[in-house]
């Protein structure tokens, strides 16, 4: 038991043997002259024996090892005892030590020889596992005390955290609930005197003397809170409470309501549904330290309260501008706990924010943005702005915590504060090992969302990840997945990081049962980083599984849509569920319709897909659609020939009037010269030009431009066959098309970039990846590049245009 131990600390050393408890000693009756030998001389043994399978146990009458290393301990012989303490002292050292060849030395040879007989082996045994069980014992303290120092680390308490705020200034404690504050506990003889004077009036007592049992029973020790609670006692004595709730002062009823928290009493209990009812009949003649006392003894009971948090926010709209600083913090504090806020009050609250701005502390700062974020409250830009800003300047001395619960707003608002994210990668890395797995989340996931990469950051992220990942909530694990696939960042440690995470996912899967949404996040995360494990996407391919995601309160239908057809391209092998076809159908048709109204129109879309109609010749040699509709995003396809002749293929709805209009050729001589010779015109139309300019003014540009992607002649020509006659787009779109080239034109924006770099977000990647492996090759318009030729003249974007899809590395990709 004790070297399982040592190799459950070692993994290395789990390697080593398998032991078999089934195994008898042999020699019980007698040994043979090698075995006294060997057992004379446990080195020599040592270095003959060979790996064995199994470890043969011995069972004699006076030897049991126990599991208790300290029972085992208490050896008869004191010198023994002596001995192991010494050894165990060196061992122990070399444990520490940086060389641990030793140490796996100790272990192999002790774990992997066969035991000789009882009566030679015994005596020399016993040290070797007295030092085994010793070193065992002080491990198994050594990593228990840091396993618990590391779950205190990665506990998060939603209900306390928030409230670190409260301890920065005396004034909280009259607006606030202080459990820390020191109540001198009452001893058990007068709370049972109280209990007895309770059932002895049999609650006929006066308003007074009911708030005076409450205050005194809730100095009980904590340990009798809970047997007071389902006593006959207390149950008169809450009776005997609602019954006069009425004539209590406001003073007296709060002090119950103290009370109560301290008891923990359950929030649904009919003394605080009278307490609350009371309340809110006295809201207006109370002050608003009162109202926010009140407020704070509600949420520290874990009830619910929206009909008193809603006069308490009527009575603060009509006093905002008396608002103290402390008072301010305290109601945003309320507000976010409750969930809501009403719009015209958090309005004047923001003014109240720029007013006290420079004078909270780092913690109130922190606890504003919880509060707005926890709401949904609207926050201006301005104001979220002044708050980054003075967090840029004073990041070094905020607490994680507080910084984190800015950073959520920051995520909420969409702020791009360049100065704080600089900061961020500055102060926060160092930070990183100390800070729980849900403060990694939300630093991870606010990076993301605002698509900002900072390797520093996230390598950090990565690398203490796998350590804390049994911390991790279901949530978390997709978050982090999402994060890292959303940046495209794939980290020093990847396959560690990726293999611990879905690992987690495994482990976690009886959560997206509740929270499906969860499971999407992370998958659709690891199929942008091309990572498909298909037990996971086989159960969220399931019937079961998608009916759970429509009833979900998010739209996950886009979401399923994109990951199966993504298992569909990238993972021909995969055998495992897949989406029904018609859900497939309807999806893809909800995507299309959204497209056409939204995307389509785009003014950067349009001019490309017109600009290059005029340049191929019409209509029917570009596509403007989706040709992955899961990945949400269009694409301007176009068809070329080994040759670089554009290849028609867009021919749907086309009339014969709409083709000759959308042609576009200029009728210039050299072309009327061709067609009353019968010579079909094979002109490059890319030759199509504004009507405004001359022909040899279109024919120099085009052979500047062309920088012979197409033909070294001038004219841009391509001479067709003798005796051809000229074709029509159908008949060319119906006859066998020549090998070529299909393009993906993609115009692209910002959004489909980290922030202020040139590094393409996960989606993206795994939109053109997937466009590749279907043939495609991919031609970008970058935003950089095309959004300001949108203003410059045309002939300056169609001289773009020709030199982005008549590269000649294109056309000797076809051949």
């Amino acid at each position: 038991m004790a070297t399982a131990l040592i190799c459950r600390r070692f993994p290395r050393l789990s390697r080593v043997t398998a032991f078999s408890t089934t195994a008898k000693c042999k020699a019980e009756s007698g040994s043979s002259e090698s075995e006294q030998k060997k057992a004379e001389n446990p080195e020599t043994a040592n270095t003959r024996t060979e790996s064995a399978a199994t470890i043969q146990l011995l069972n004699p009458l006076d030897y049991r090892v126990l599991y208790n290393p300290s029972a085992y301990a208490k050896s008869r012989a004191a010198s023994q005892q002596h001995a192991a303490r010494n050894s165990g002292q060196a061992l122990g050292d070399a444990l520490t030590s940086p060389g641990s060849a030793q140490v796996q030395h100790t272990f192999g040879a002790a774990s992997s020889q066969a035991l000789p007989p009882l009566r030679n082996a015994l005596p020399k045994a016993r040290p070797n596992l007295l030092l085994e069980q010793t070193v065992s014992a002080r491990l198994s303290a050594a990593q228990s005390k840091e396993e618990a120092e590391k779950e205190k680390r990665e506990m998060h308490d939603s209900k306390e955290d928030p409230r670190v705020f409260q301890k920065g200034r005396p004034e909280y404690r009259s607006l606030s609930y202080d459990k820390s504050e020191p109540i001198e506990t009452l001893p058990l003889e007068e709370g049972d005197s109280v209990l007895h004077s309770v059932a002895a009036h049999k609650g006929s007592q006066s308003p007074g003397a009911i708030t005076d049992c409450f205050r005194k029973l809730s100095r009980l020790p904590a340990e009798r809170h809970a047997a007071l609670l389902s006593g006959p006692a207390f149950n008169t004595l809450c009776r005997c409470a609602v019954k006069s709730v009425r004539l209590f002062s406001t003073s007296d009823l709060i002090d119950i309501l103290k009370a109560c928290v301290r008891l923990v009493v359950p929030p649904a209990h009919p003394l605080l549904n009278a307490c609350e009812n009371e309340f809110c009949r006295r809201v207006w003649d109370m002050n608003l330290d009162q109202l926010l006392l009140v407020a704070d003894c509600w949420r520290c009971l874990e009830r619910s309260v929206p009909s008193y948090l809603s006069i308490l926010f009527s009575y603060a709209n009509m006093h905002w501008k008396d608002l103290t600083l402390p008072q301010l913090v305290q109601l945003v504090y309320i507000i976010g706990e409750g969930r809501r806020s009403p719009v015209d009050l958090m309005q004047k609250v923001e003014s109240v924010i720029l007013k006290y701005l420079d004078s909270f502390t780092l913690e109130e700062v922190g606890a504003i943005c919880l509060g707005i974020f926890k709401s949904l409250s609207d926050i201006s830009d301005h104001v979220m702005r002044k708050i980054a800003d003075r967090v840029s300047l004073q990041m070094e001395d905020m607490s994680t915590y507080a910084l984190v619960n800015v950073l959520k707003m920051l995520r909420y608002t969409r702020m791009d504060h360049l100065p704080l994210l600089k900061e961020l990668g500055k102060v926060i890395p160092p930070r990183i090992p100390t800070v729980n797995i849900q403060g990694i989340m939300h630093i991870t996931l606010t990076c993301s969302s605002l698509h900002y990469f900072d390797e520093g950051i996230m390598a950090a992220v990565a690398m203490s990840l796998p350590s804390k990942v049994m911390y991790c909530r279901s949530k978390d694990a997709a978050k982090f997945l999402w994060s890292f696939g959303c940046l495209d960042y794939e980290p020093p440690n990847e396959e560690e990081f990726y293999s611990s995470l879905i690992e987690q996912m495994h482990r976690k899967l009886h959560e997206f049962r509740k929270f499906p949404e969860h499971l999407l996040t992370g998958l659709l995360g690891l199929a942008f980083v091309k990572r498909f494990p298909e037990e996971l996407i086989d159960y969220a391919l399931r019937d079961e599984f998608v009916q759970k995601t429509r009833g979900s309160k998010y739209e996950l239908e886009k979401d399923l849509f994109t990951l199966s057809r993504s298992v569909d391209i990238e993972c021909p092998s995969y055998r495992g569920s897949r989406l029904p076809p018609q859900l497939s159908q309807e999806i893809t048709e909800m995507v299309l319709n959204f497209a056409e109204q939204e995307i389509y129109v785009r003014p950067e879309i349009v001019e490309a897909t017109s600009l290059l109609e005029s340049m191929l010749g019409g209509p029917e040699y570009v596509k403007n659609h989706m040709i992955l509709p899961h990945t949400r995003t269009s694409d301007l396809e176009v068809h070329l020939a080994v040759d670089g002749r554009p290849i028609p293929f867009n021919l749907k709805d086309l009339t014969a009037d709409k083709k000759l209009k959308d042609i576009g050729v200029s009728l210039t001589d050299d072309l009327m010269t061709q067609l009353i010779k019968g010579r079909s015109s094979s002109q490059s139309p890319v030759e199509v030009e504004d009507e405004g300019r001359t022909p040899g003014q279109e024919r120099g540009d085009r052979a500047a431009l062309s920088g012979g992607a197409l033909t070294a002649d001038a004219k841009l020509q391509v001479e067709p066959k003798s005796g051809h006659c000229l074709e029509s787009p159908t008949s060319l779109a119906l006859n066998p098309q020549p090998r070529g080239v299909k393009l993906a034109i993609q115009v692209s924006n910002r959004n489909h970039y980290c922030y202020c770099s040139k590094r393409l977000l996960g989606l993206h990647c795994l939109k053109r990846r997937q466009l590749r492996q279907l043939g495609y090759v991919v031609v970008e318009l970058p935003f950089w590049e095309w959004f300001p030729l949108l203003k410059r003249t045309r002939l300056e974007k169609l001289s773009y245009l020709h030199y982005k899809v008549f590269d000649p590395a294109l056309l000797s990709s076809a051949g």
